[in-house]
């Protein structure tokens, strides 16, 4: 295992939790979210996302929805010199019992294979107690759940840090 990683949720992380996000009209940054992940990739990380998408398996939108935004947003990124190694998805509703679908660390293990990561280097960004359960669930340590402004989140669910947005996390993650 040669590399680390950055895995990052999408929604309420990456862009603004809208709620179901699947056009390009809806897609929004969030405040300083360039600027971390340039940062965080300029500290050698792969950048993987890793995000539920119930919507689909909800049927609210389709796979080819799903896509079309995934790759306007990895482009838009890369046009700022960032790349997005894979976005990671989980298309089924939450009582489909697949593995793929966080707190399940299925998502987390693929890519680690897929991409040579060392889990124990790398760091796992959430808005969520299921992303840093799957975090943990797959060996990774280093872990920071995002607070927004509408919500206070406890890091009693076992995140090792907190922080206010993506941007709020480069003052944890420094090596």
């Amino acid at each position: 295992m040669v590399n680390k990683a950055i895995f990052l949720d999408r929604d309420g992380v990456i862009n603004v939790d809208k709620g179901y996000v699947y056009r390009i009209e809806d897609f929004e940054f969030t405040k300083g979210a360039i600027k971390a992940l340039k940062y965080f990739q300029s500290l050698g990380y792969l950048l993987i996302v890793v995000t539920n998408q119930s919507g689909i398996g909800r049927g609210y939108y389709t796979l080819k929805d799903f896509k079309k935004l995934t790759e306007w947003m990895k482009n838009r990124l890369k046009a700022d010199g960032i790349e997005i190694k894979e976005v990671y998805f989980c298309p089924h509703a939450p009582d489909a019992g697949c593995d793929c679908r966080k707190p399940a660390p299925g998502m987390i293990e693929k890519a680690a294979r897929d991409f040579d990561i060392d889990l124990k280097k790398s760091w796992m960004i959430g808005d969520k107690i299921s992303d840093i359960e799957a975090a943990k669930k797959a060996g990774i340590i280093n872990t920071i759940l995002i607070e927004d402004e509408g919500r206070r989140l406890k890091v009693e669910g076992g995140a090792k840090y907190k922080a206010k947005s993506l941007f709020d996390t480069i003052s944890i993650i420094v090596e």
